[in-house]
């Protein structure tokens, strides 16, 4: 009899007979590991044996991860994202001849052995001994299996990996344990089938189904028997049998397969002849993974559909739960984007702003009433090329775009308007505006500390024969600078902030806006899909709904996941809706947004330009679409002045003549056969407009928060610029904003 050790327990010899009466020699089935019987008894000896019973009793199998389907509002494909390309298929969806050729060459005794087959022990210990070296291994499919189970849920991770990848005797034994609980568990087909799904076949391809289109382009179930002893004869090796870099080698090891597939008698060997000599046959689909390879332009609101996912909480409540749950994938994720939508506005992009001109062009829309997300799209393509990028410039910072969004010119002052129409301002309120002025002496703010003009800063008009007084319609429709300078003054920031809290209305970077009066003239960055949701509460009548871009998610097994859901609240009365959209449809009718209207429906909108014409916005909308399309340098460096833009030359650029016709298109085709509703606009007493004034029909770079004017280069809140040539952040001037 043994004798225990100091310290009691087994002695070695008592614990390698324990191993070896429970695990039946697991420790020579190291796959590999040349030693003698004698050997491997040591070496378990030293191992784990004595954790044997403490290995916990069932195996945990981690979903499988899989490819995920980005899919459109119809259930188009967009784009497919994965972190392993893999597809789940029962075996019923597998070619006979893909089963009978893997248990052939892996495990030709799989259905006459247990979970050990103590023959193919003996045989490899036996060979082994004889070479000195690794001539066999002796794994069952079962406990290749389990090993594959243990790399899956080691992921990318490296230390992991190695841990579940390392020959020792303590893994084999953990390797045995579970494999005689499966098979008693599942049985030979359900371990056949997920051994088939699990395992690794080369060229990013996890299980039969992603394999089988990778190398010939069809489902697994349609596998001929040469192609099937071809990919049985990958899994051994799958970088020397590549057959895309070694088709040479490839074909060697797939005859391999045929032949050992006629020992078997699965096929007659005569069939095996005939298959040897035919070629491999490939027809490769190289991998699409990602957002790089999304149809129709919409590389950019994939990225936004990710990003959503990671960092909203319903998807789970940490960080890394979320990311574990998107790697893990196998979901099909149906988005709000509206196909018809989406392409009309990729062809207007494209006719208008071309790839590798200096400046770009981001466009946005969403549907008033329920916040969805229906085209989004850039003219620099998603992608790490030259005039390509991975910025999403329709989006906030921390959703993957701009750093501080871009400022807004004056598509700002609709917010503006409606704040005093919701303080008791009249619509047909008038000011004097002249065509220069100071700004207020002071602005209140919600802090009750008011913002002084202690510099004698101040704001211009674009020309000067636009000279007051002016009636809030015609200021409008003309972007008057001074007029809305002056609203400011009697308005108060404190209801400009809250018209904007209400309407989502925040910095690119995610910050509020600053209580300064500049905001007015659009001095701060803000986002595409932050204009285009504010402008969609005009269009629903005074009610915001924050933007969604997925519509639902499906999990393996036709399980549904909750998904974000748009949160929508009164912004502002009816009456205050009803009447920024007759103001905004004079800007179109007859103001500086002419070039960008529609003509078959009711639209309203505003233009917007910047300093130096850094910046030119169109945002306008129907009852039932909003959009928001910005021009311009994501640097900040360019400015848009004699300047070729998708082949046409442009001495200033205006926002009504290259982000206004970019808007019209998009809406022309994304409207094209859908309802027209009509606005319910309200009547504007028409004040005397003969005071021998023409207004530019144009828009104005003006002056804004400070540029150069009768006060030189002061500016109206120093400390708050931002420096030149930080991404999206502009140079903190308000500019002229028309």
């Amino acid at each position: 009899m043994g004798k225990k050790r100091s310290g009691g327990g087994l002695s070695p010899t008592q614990q390698a007979a324990k191993f070896l009466g429970v695990s039946v020699l697991a420790g020579a089935v190291l796959a590999g590991i040349a030693l003698p019987a004698a050997g491997a008894l040591g070496l378990a000896a030293k191992g784990s044996v004595e954790g044997f019973d403490e290995i916990p009793a069932n195996l945990k199998q981690p979903p499988l991860s899989q490819r995920t389907t980005i899919l459109d509002n119809k259930g188009g494909a967009i784009a497919t994202v994965y972190s392993r390309d893999r597809t789940v298929v029962p075996l019923k969806n597998i070619s006979p001849y893909m089963q009978k050729a893997l248990v052939a060459i892996e495990d030709s005794r799989f259905y006459e052995h247990g979970a050990v087959d103590l023959k193919g022990i003996l045989r490899a210990i036996n060979e082994n001994a004889q070479s000195g070296g690794v001539a066999q291994g002796a794994s069952t499919l079962t406990q290749q299996y389990v090993k594959n189970v243990f790399m899956e849920e080691a992921g990318d991770d490296p230390t992991k990996l190695a841990e579940a990848t390392q020959q020792t005797i303590g893994r084999k034994i953990r390797e045995l344990k579970y494999a005689i609980q499966l098979e008693d568990k599942l049985g030979k087909k359900r371990i056949l089938a997920n051994y088939l799904n699990i395992t690794y076949f080369g060229e990013q391809a996890y299980g039969v189904e992603a394999a089988s289109q990778r190398y010939f382009s069809k489902s697994a179930k349609n596998l001929t028997m040469e192609e099937s002893a071809m990919l049985a004869g990958i899994v051994q090796s799958p970088s020397r049998y590549d057959p895309v870099n070694d088709e040479e080698e490839a074909t060697k090891r797939r005859n391999v397969v045929l032949q050992r597939m006629a020992e078997t008698h699965d096929i007659s060997q005569d069939e095996a002849d005939r298959a040897k000599e035919k070629p491999l046959g490939l027809k490769i689909s190289r991998p699409q993974n990602g957002c790089i390879t999304a149809v129709k332009g919409a590389g950019f609101f994939c990225d936004y559909v990710r990003e959503v996912f990671l960092t909203d909480p319903v998807f789970g409540k940490t960080k890394e739960a979320r990311a574990k749950l998107w790697n893990r994938g196998g979901l099909r994720v149906q988005t709000t984007l509206d196909p018809q939508t989406q392409e009309s506005v990729q062809a207007s992009i494209k006719d208008h702003v071309y790839q590798t001109d200096k400046v770009a062009t981001a466009a946005t829309f969403v549907e008033p009433g329920t916040g969805k997300i229906l085209g989004m799209g850039q003219s620099k393509p998603y992608g790490f090329g030259k005039n390509e990028t991975q910025i999403n410039y329709s989006v906030n910072r921390q959703m993957s775009g701009s750093n501080f969004g871009f400022p807004t010119g004056s598509t700002f002052k609709p917010f503006l308007a409606a704040a005093a129409l919701e303080q008791g301002t009249p619509v047909t309120k008038s000011y004097p505006a002249p065509y220069r002025m100071p700004y207020p002496k002071s602005v209140q703010t919600c802090s009750g500390k008011p913002w002084v003009n202690n510099g004698g800063f101040t704001v211009e008009n674009e020309n000067e024969s636009e000279r007051g007084p002016y009636a809030l319609e015609e200021a409008m429709a003309k972007s008057i600078n001074t007029y809305f300078v002056q609203m400011i003054g009697d308005t108060g920031m404190c209801p400009v902030m809250d018209m904007a809290d209400k309407l989502g209305v925040v910095q690119g970077n995610g910050d509020k806006l600053p209580e300064v009066p500049a905001i007015v003239l659009g001095s701060k960055g803000i986002s595409p899909l932050t204009m285009a949701s504010a402008y969609a509460a005009f269009a629903n009548r005074g009610t915001y709904c924050t933007p969604v871009a997925i519509e639902s998610i499906t999990a393996p097994g036709d399980k549904s996941l909750p998904v974000p859901k748009s949160s929508c609240s009164r912004a502002m009365t009816t009456k205050t809706a009803d009447a920024i959209n007759t103001l905004l449809s004079g800007v179109i009718d007859s103001g500086t947004g002419k070039e960008a209207g529609l003509t078959d429906r009711d639209n309203a909108g505003k233009t917007g330009t910047t300093d130096s014409r850094k910046n030119a916005w169109f945002v306008g909308y129907t009852p039932n679409l909003s959009g928001a399309v910005w021009v311009g340098s994501a640097l900040q460096n360019v400015e848009m002045t004699n300047i070729p833009i998708g082949g046409q030359y442009h001495a200033k650029v205006y926002g009504a003549d290259t982000p206004g016709p970019i808007w019209r298109d998009a809406m022309v085709g994304a409207l094209s056969g859908k309802p027209s509703p009509d606005f319910n606009l309200i009547d504007i007493p028409d004040p005397d407009k003969d005071r021998g004034r023409d207004g530019d029909p144009d828009e104005d770079p003006g002056q804004g928060d400070g540029s150069p004017g009768s006060n030189g280069n002061k500016k109206p809140f120093p400390g708050i610029s931002l420096p030149p040539g930080v991404l999206g952040g502009g140079n903190g001037h308000g500019g002229g904003h028309r």
